[in-house]
């Protein structure tokens, strides 16, 4: 466990050196941030009564999306590790006494965690003193609050687990692209990235709360805002567990398998 704690260390603390990029990204998610609120504020204003979610919980949501968005950013992946393999440089990682998986997991847990510690608390202090309705509010009971928290943190572990299956499958291949473009997109659409799922017609709404991307970002905004009623929160963690469980249950398998027959590619 102590050498796995000490790869988390060094890539958090090597993450939290970059504070001119973190700034740089505040100041983009501002931006960003604003921007959306503006345009769905114009759909509010032509029928509020027919949307699903209030423009409070809303707002809310955005600039949760926005604060912690190095938690839940679909497209970053470590290509340190996508060119260990298809570099052969991965021969190294293999001499070395660990279990390959869990340093790989733990290193994204940690440039992810470092980025958002640098942005998040910025735009949340921001946002509070917003003038309303365009500001984030609080959570509607403390008991969502507390369990806000423990769903953002599983949540935030349900994606790098997902992430974890997109560095594997580049065993099987020669190029990450091709999987990366098309699971970037996936995992931004059906996990309320760019549209919250709420907006999406019942039937098809129905069906994406049943894939692990509803259990990443969404499940704990959604939380926050009051939208999941409290007699559902306990179900939807609930499902985030099942998830993460599953997924960590099919990465390691297939890691096992990856490795049974890796070749080295290279010198």
């Amino acid at each position: 466990m102590n050498k796995y704690l000490s790869f988390f260390k060094i890539r958090l603390t090597n993450g939290l050196q970059y504070r001119g990029a973190a700034w740089a990204g505040v100041a983009t998610q501002f931006v960003w941030g604003g921007m959306t609120l503006l345009m769905f504020r114009a759909f509010y204003q032509n029928g509020e009564n027919s949307l699903p979610m209030t423009f409070p919980e809303l707002s809310s949501y955005i600039w949760l999306q926005q604060g912690f968005l190095a938690l839940y950013m679909a497209w970053y992946f470590d290509n340190d590790i996508f060119n260990s393999i298809t570099s052969g440089n991965i021969a190294y990682e293999l001499c070395r006494p660990i279990d390959l998986y869990a340093m790989w997991f733990v290193k994204n847990m940690a440039v992810r965690l470092s980025r958002a510690i640098l942005r998040c608390f910025p735009i949340l202090i921001v946002a509070v003193f917003l003038p309303k309705p365009f500001n984030i509010s609080l959570p509607c009971t403390p008991v969502a609050g507390l369990m806000f928290i423990i769903s953002l943190i599983l949540g935030f572990l349900v994606l790098v687990a997902f992430s974890m299956l997109i560095y594997i499958s580049v065993f099987y291949t020669l190029s990450s692209l091709g999987i990366r473009i098309l699971t970037t997109s996936v995992v931004e659409f059906l996990g309320g990235a760019i549209i919250p799922l709420p907006f999406f017609p019942q039937k098809l709404q129905t069906l994406v709360m049943l894939l692990p991307f509803a259990s990443m970002q969404n499940t704990p905004f959604q939380i926050y805002n009051g939208y999941i009623a409290s007699s559902e929160i306990l179900k939807s963690v609930l499902f985030q567990i099942i998830w993460l469980g599953i997924l960590l249950k099919l990465g390691k398998l297939l890691m096992q398998q990856a490795l049974k027959k890796v070749v080295v590619q290279g010198g």
